[in-house]
């Protein structure tokens, strides 16, 4: 695994443009154009072992947190709970999630979180990374078959809707960067054969006299894809009224239990010293004076506490009133100065491809940039 220094294409700004990936030079440049990682096609195939078998250790840990009534541990009330229950026992489809990992090419990736239910940079990894491979290094291969794999996905999502069914695509309003990612994600439903319309979730509505969610036109949301996270939704003012016979949403509900980093203990517990993953409890007695803490519902880093023998860094943000946990401290390696997280896709159950995020420091964040890759025989 090495950072190479590349030529910048001429004009790469309006090529994305032109393909949708409006946001490439957002927070004063997102997209690290003339920078890549080089990995080894045995590096490769090791990130895709790893990657399926931590997803298949995370089916068990939805398992176990149900059968043992687990969900306050982790941060969930009795309605996700019973939620969460209906939706695993109905065996609801699961798209994607990203699993986010400290890697040097040499030692074990180690699971840092796992991002389960609203996981972004899709579009980044999926089209603009192979777009970039396909213009400089068409003699390259990378590991990336997530939009093959997505489509495979949304076919398996319409073989369970009624034939004249409508799936709808939700994201927040003014928020660029999840608005392009779902509209990939509806363009791909559309391939697959689906019937598709975009809603921002502020105008959606609920009639309480036909107990359905409404569109702006009165007409019922019966599936949604939702860029928006389980844990928000239920404790917005319609929240009360989802349940099972009036809307099915993507991510499934039982996703809610790996999106919660209350799962990286409980991970640790059902598979102790685990090569992949890193000791993880829910106070921090055990760790010593180096550890990571961590809020069970956050996002983009924020409210991270990185403490290094007794000296910490930490984060600002609006997260932790639901508690937090204690990770064992890996620092993420360092190339040219810059920490890159290795973000691992599993898509349809299956391993399917990586982006990379880098930062100045140790803690990735909704600044940190997209590094594209390669990979050689």
């Amino acid at each position: 695994m090495q950072r190479m220094m590349v030529p910048p294409r001429p004009d790469w700004q309006s090529k994305f443009e032109e393909l949708g990936f409006s946001f490439h030079s957002m927070e004063g440049g997102y997209w690290s154009e003339g920078v890549c990682y080089e990995f080894s096609a045995a590096q490769i195939d090791h990130l895709e072992e790893v990657t399926q078998e931590l997803h298949e250790m995370c089916l068990k840990a939805v398992d176990h947190v149900i059968a043992n009534n687990l969900f306050a541990r982790i941060g969930l009330g009795e309605q996700a709970a019973e939620i969460v229950k209906n939706s695993w026992s109905q065996e609801e489809i699961s798209i994607y999630g990203r699993f986010d990992f400290s890697y040097d090419g040499k030692g074990e990736p180690k699971l840092l979180e796992y991002n389960a239910d609203t996981p972004t940079s899709l579009y980044e990894s999926s089209i603009a990374q192979w777009v970039w491979l396909e213009e400089l290094f068409p003699q390259r291969d990378q590991f990336n078959s997530i939009h093959e794999k997505l489509l495979d996905a949304f076919k398996a999502v319409k073989y369970r809707m009624p034939i004249v069914s409508k799936l709808y695509f939700s994201s927040v309003k003014e928020h660029e960067e999840d608005l392009v990612t779902v509209e990939y994600m509806r363009d791909v439903a559309a391939q697959a054969g689906i019937a598709t319309q975009h809603i921002f979730i502020e105008d959606i509505g609920f009639n309480p006299e036909a107990s359905k969610f409404i569109d702006l036109d009165d007409e019922a949301i019966r599936f949604l894809f939702k860029l928006y996270p389980w844990e928000w939704l239920l404790t917005d003012a319609f929240g009360q009224y989802i349940r099972p016979e009036t809307i099915t949403l993507i991510e499934p509900a039982w996703k809610m239990v790996l999106s919660t980093k209350g799962i990286l203990p409980i991970l640790w517990e059902m598979f102790p010293g685990h090569t992949n993953l890193l000791p993880s409890y829910f106070d921090v007695s055990r760790l010593g004076n180096s550890f990571v803490k961590k809020p069970l519902f956050a996002r983009e880093g924020a409210n991270i506490e990185l403490v290094r023998e007794g000296r910490g860094i930490t984060t600002e943000g609006g997260y932790g009133s639901e508690g937090f946990i204690y990770q064992e401290l890996k620092e993420l390696p360092a190339f040219d100065g810059r920490y890159p997280v290795i973000g691992s896709w599993i898509v349809n159950g299956m391993a399917a491809g990586i982006g990379i995020r880098e930062d100045d420091s140790p803690i990735t964040k909704n600044t940190s940039r997209f590094v594209p890759h390669y990979f050689t025989d």
